[in-house]
């Protein structure tokens, strides 16, 4: 399970259209969680890309991987992954979070196509997830859950529950991915409820956890994979280490980006990112 350079660079491509498209569609309706979108593209674009590609068609069967967005507040990204996947055009997309929409700000598996837990209430995706791959090893499936939670998120006792659960059960199947961008709603975690360090704790909990570049294709595919071929009978932890923001200058280094109301400025200066991002891959295409 080797990617070879070729790979990573159509990785890197869907990345960026990935990227794209949550801008896109946050601008045009003018406001959302710009942030925490942008630190997820990545591993998005390596899980929906690489380690397992989703369709339409694969979606409609049991039999296969499960994903939960536990920090639902990111649903722009994986919206954006969703459309680039065929599973619905872009004026759906364009349709999120208005009026009578089946796109809402945050993931909602009876209104969206692709969605396979609704999340928002911050902490109960990872408990989900953690059921998903319970059920899996029940029915011997041999597939994976794969699971996206916020640093901020993991404040939540409940996600500590299902981390013990997971632990006890033995879920191999279980991998869960920390998006460890430093900020959540008011401020750095640090600050707010500091977390020490996350490998560390999963580790403590049971789970077999690495930290990998959460902006670097290469190193979260090889990540995954490591974890995947190890021979232990625990679950998985990935730690990402990413920006808030993350693949945009101008909004890494926005003090507060976890959710934007773009002033006049900083509009334009959107707009001008939008363009820069589609030059550039017009430039690789």
């Amino acid at each position: 399970m080797i990617l070879s350079e070729n790979r990573e660079d159509e990785l890197r491509k869907f990345a960026t259209k990935i990227r794209l498209n949550t801008l896109r569609t946050l601008n045009h309706l003018g406001f959302g969680h710009y942030g925490g979108s942008l630190s997820i593209v990545e591993v998005l674009a390596v899980l929906y890309g690489e380690i397992m590609p989703m369709t339409p068609e694969i979606f409609a069967s049991r039999d296969r991987d499960y994903f939960v967005l536990s920090k639902g507040h990111a649903g722009p990204a994986l919206y954006s992954t969703l459309y680039l996947n065929g599973f619905f055009d872009k004026e759906f997309l364009y349709s999120l979070n208005t009026n009578g929409t089946k796109l809402p700000s945050h993931p909602d598996r009876n209104l969206t196509p692709g969605i396979d837990m609704t999340t928002g209430s911050l902490g109960q995706g990872i408990s989900v997830a953690t059921g998903l791959a319970y059920g899996q090893r029940i029915r011997k499936s041999p597939f994976y859950t794969y699971a996206i939670v916020g640093d901020g998120e993991l404040n939540e006792g409940q996600c500590w529950e299902a981390i013990q659960f997971a632990s006890h059960q033995q879920l191999s199947n279980l991998i869960v991915f920390v998006d460890d961008n430093k900020k959540q709603l008011d401020g750095f975690t640090k600050d707010i409820c500091n977390p020490g360090d996350f490998v560390e704790k999963f580790s403590a909990f049971g789970f077999e956890s690495i930290r990998v570049n959460g902006s670097d294709i290469r190193e979260i595919y090889e990540g995954i994979v490591q974890l995947k071929q190890s021979n232990n009978s625990s679950p998985k932890c990935i730690v990402l280490d990413t920006i808030k923001g993350q693949g945009v200058r101008e909004l890494e280094e926005m003090k507060s980006n976890h959710h934007l109301r773009p002033t006049v400025e900083e509009r334009q200066m959107l707009t001008s990112v939008v363009e820069r991002l589609s030059q550039e891959l017009e430039e690789t295409e």
